[in-house]
């Protein structure tokens, strides 16, 4: 289905789904109308790919509901979360980066809504659209910082610190208020978390029970819950 005839077929979309989100905050409502009637909608089943590492870059994306993960290959074919990206945050961005290929696959971490455009708009938008490059600019570094944070954590931390600081980050990204602690607002597995910190998923479940058992979390199927962020910030220190 081409580009034009996929957008005829979906219900037009309201400017206000952009209005306040950091690409396109500068922007007057005809110049939103004019982005979202060039954008195709797409609804993402959780654990579906939106693209995949190493595939052309034909697209970027702006996540308008869910979460997503960011997943890269090893050279030894082992699955490395790098990012988990939330809501009203732009993706797929390789033309940003000097790419013509996607540095990494994009999987919904829950059911997902997605906004896209074909990557021969991304020029335009940046030349045309106020805020829009400095603003994905922006994005881009702390995505880098976050990284480089990473990065330095696999190279300095033991485990146990690497996973603290991991379920530290997701409270903080992805939070919400329930009783008795914080949730992590997307379903994530201890393997999800094996993959970020760069240990074993027997690791992982071993830590996790232990602090289960001390009340510091709650882990259910695809839900974990943090009970006391304290305790897990005086884990996370060297």
């Amino acid at each position: 289905m081409s580009d034009s005839l996929a957008r005829k077929t979906q219900p037009q979309l309201d400017e206000s789904l952009l209005t306040f989100l950091p690409p396109f905050s500068k922007l007057e409502s005809r110049q939103i109308r004019a982005i979202l009637d060039q954008a195709t909608t797409r609804r993402v089943e959780e654990g579906a790919a939106i693209f995949d590492e190493g595939a052309p870059a034909e697209r970027f994306y702006l996540l308008l509901d869910g979460y997503v993960r960011v997943v890269r290959l090893s050279p030894t074919g082992e699955r490395i979360t790098a990012l988990h990206i939330p809501p009203g945050q732009l993706l797929g961005i390789a033309r940003a980066l000097g790419r013509t290929d996607y540095p990494a696959t994009a999987v919904a971490a829950a059911e997902s809504i997605v906004l896209s455009w074909p990557t021969r708009l991304w020029d335009s938008f940046a030349a045309e659209y106020e805020g829009f490059s400095t603003e994905t600019y922006a994005v881009v570094g702390q995505r880098l910082e976050e990284m480089s944070e990473r990065i330095m954590e696999l190279a300095t931390q033991h485990v146990e610190q690497r996973v603290a600081n991991a379920l530290l980050r997701l409270i903080n990204q992805s939070g919400r208020k329930v009783p008795g602690g914080i949730e992590i607002d997307f379903p994530i597995t201890r393997q999800d978390l094996s993959e970020m910190t760069g240990t074993t998923l027997h690791t992982v479940s071993r830590l996790l029970s232990g602090w289960e058992k001390q009340g510091l979390v709650k882990s259910q199927r695809k839900r974990i819950m943090v009970c006391d962020a304290h305790a897990l910030v005086v884990l996370s220190q060297p």
